[in-house]
C-alpha cells in the first residue's frame, strides 16, 4: 500500500490547537498504519468522549469543545480517520471503503479500550460512528449528535448530490475555502488549519472518496450494516441521547436531523443552532455545555 505522512511542520501554531499528537501503530489489520487521535486524561477521569469527526476535516474540528468535556472531569480522544488529519493517508482512492475505515475505528477502540464512552458525531463522523455501539454494547452509554445521517441506500436530497458532484469535480478541493464558505466567522489562519493536512492533492484521496461512499444508491458497501444500525438504534439503544442541529446546513438540517431522532430511541428535543450550518462543532463550546447540563455532568 502506498502511503504517505503529512510533514509534523503543518501543524504547528494552529490558533486554538495545543493538543499534543498521539500514535497507534499496530491496531489489528492495520500494521504498520499510524493513526493520530488527541487523548486529554483528567486524573481520575471515569466518562470517555470519543468524539468522530467528518469529510474532510480532523481534530482540529473538535478544538472547542474538547476543553469543555475535559473541565467536566472526562477523558476526551478524538481520533483522525486514515486519510484525514495527522494520521497516514493511503494513496490509492480505491482503498477507502465504507468497512475499511468502520473496522479500523472498531480495533482503534478495542486497542485503547475505551470504556464508558459518550460518543460524539457529526457528518462522516456519524455515518460510520453510529453503526459502532451495536457491536461494542459495554462499551457505549450515551450518544452527542450532530449533523449526520444513516443513509440507508435511498437519496438524501438534491443538496447531496449537489455537494458529490462538486467535490468529484474538483480532486484538488480546497478544505480551507470549503471551511470558510461553512463558517464565515472562521478567522483565516483557522480555515487554513483544514488545509494542512494536505501539502498536495496526493494526501487528498480520503476528501475525494467519502462523498462518493454514502450509501444512497441500493446495493453500496455499508447499507446492511446501517439498517443494524438502524434498528438497534429505535429498538435496543437505552443510554441517554443529546441532539445539537445546526440550522444553516442545506443538506443535513432540520428536516433530515428530525427524522434521525426518529430512529433514536428516547432522543429528546433537539438543541437548534440558528446561526450554525454543517460544521457545528465550530459552535462547539455552546453545544458541549448543553450537553453536559442534559447529562447531569458537572
Amino acid at each position: 500500500m502506498d502511503v504517505l505522512r503529512t510533514p509534523d511542520e503543518r501543524f504547528e501554531k494552529l490558533p486554538g490547537y495545543a493538543f499534543e499528537p498521539n500514535y497507534v501503530e499496530d491496531l489489528k489489520g492495520y500494521e504498520g498504519l499510524r493513526v493520530h487521535y488527541v487523548d486529554q486524561v483528567p486524573d481520575g477521569a471515569q466518562q470517555t468522549f470519543l468524539c468522530l469527526p467528518g469529510e474532510p476535516t480532523w481534530a482540529y474540528l473538535y478544538r472547542h469543545m474538547i476543553p469543555v468535556f475535559e473541565n467536566s472531569g472526562a477523558r476526551v480522544v478524538v481520533p483522525d480517520w486514515l486519510g484525514f488529519g495527522r494520521s497516514d493517508k493511503p494513496v490509492d482512492d480505491e482503498i477507502y471503503s465504507f468497512d475499511f475505515h468502520r473496522d479500523m475505528m472498531l480495533a482503534f477502540i478495542e486497542r485503547l479500550d475505551l470504556q464508558n464512552i459518550t460518543l460524539v458525531v457529526q457528518d462522516w463522523g456519524g455515518i460510520l460512528g453510529l453503526t459502532l455501539p451495536m457491536d461494542l454494547r459495554d462499551r457505549f452509554t450515551r450518544l452527542v449528535v450532530m449533523n449526520t445521517a444513516i443513509p440507508i441506500g435511498e437519496s438524501v436530497g438534491d443538496g447531496f448530490q449537489a455537494w458529490r458532484d462538486y467535490v468529484a469535480s474538483r480532486p484538488d478541493m480546497d478544505c480551507s475555502a470549503l471551511m470558510k464558505r461553512a463558517c464565515p466567522h472562521l478567522s483565516e489562519p483557522e480555515a487554513l488549519a483544514y488545509e494542512a493536512p494536505f501539502p498536495d492533492q496526493r494526501y487528498k484521496a480520503g476528501v475525494r472518496r467519502f462523498p462518493q461512499m454514502v450509501m444512497i444508491e441500493p446495493g453500496m458497501e455499508g447499507i446492511e450494516t446501517a439498517k443494524r444500525a438502524r434498528n438497534f438504534w429505535q429498538t435496543e439503544w437505552e443510554g441517554e441521547s443529546f441532539m445539537a442541529i445546526g440550522a444553516q446546513d442545506p443538506v443535513l438540517g432540520v428536516p433530515v436531523m428530525s427524522k434521525l431522532r426518529e430512529v433514536i430511541r428516547g432522543c429528546p428535543e433537539p438543541m437548534v443552532l440558528e446561526e450554525a450550518g454543517h460544521f457545528v462543532q465550530e459552535w462547539g463550546d455552546q453545544v458541549a455545555r448543553a450537553a453536559l447540563k442534559h447529562f447531569g455532568d458537572t
